[in-house]
């Protein structure tokens, strides 16, 4: 008996039953893969040549940037003034609160009751403040006092009322 060398091939076990020209997918028909991105290596793949109207041909890469300068020096933004500038209030008590913390008009009100003259700019800022001011305590309901104390104002009307109460009327 003639001696056969091992392989690691496994051959066919038993006949096949259906020939191999017959043998179709008729199951699933192959799927079309969908395409994702762009082609891998396109980068530095070939660079088409683009073409103007006159007929040249102009090389451009794509891998350049933006020819756009670039300032190497920090530039400052502008500033808008605080008169051209206007902030967006949720509602009249914001305002109302943002107006009275507003430490520039404190100090120009402040510099008006010493007797001190501001310019004319300044002058309208406060001007602008205060009719603002007047503006969102009518739309509050809230009654401006001078001095702001009306505790103070109502002792002193009950005081000053006792004071001159003419109490022959009471007597019998």
């Amino acid at each position: 008996m003639p001696r056969k060398k091992k392989s690691r091939k496994v051959g066919l076990i038993g006949v096949r039953s259906v020939p191999k020209e017959d043998r179709v997918r008729k199951i699933k028909p192959e799927r079309v893969k969908k395409h994702k991105g762009k082609p891998a290596g396109s980068r530095h793949s070939a660079v088409e040549k683009p073409t103007t109207a006159a007929g040249n041909t102009l090389k451009k890469d794509p891998r350049t940037g933006s020819k756009k300068p670039v300032p190497l020096v920090a530039t400052s933004p502008v500033k808008q003034s605080p008169a051209t500038a206007k902030k967006k209030y949720f509602s009249p008590a914001q305002e109302l609160a943002a107006i009275e913390a507003d430490e520039r008009l404190e100090s120009l009100l402040d510099q008006l009751d010493q007797g001190l003259s501001i310019s004319v700019e300044r002058q309208q800022y406060v001007n602008e403040k205060m009719q603002r001011h007047q503006v969102l305590c009518e739309l509050l309901g809230i009654n401006s006092d001078e001095d702001g104390n009306t505790e103070d104002n109502k002792e002193q009307d009950l005081i000053s009322k006792l004071e001159n109460a003419d109490l022959n009327k009471y007597s019998r």
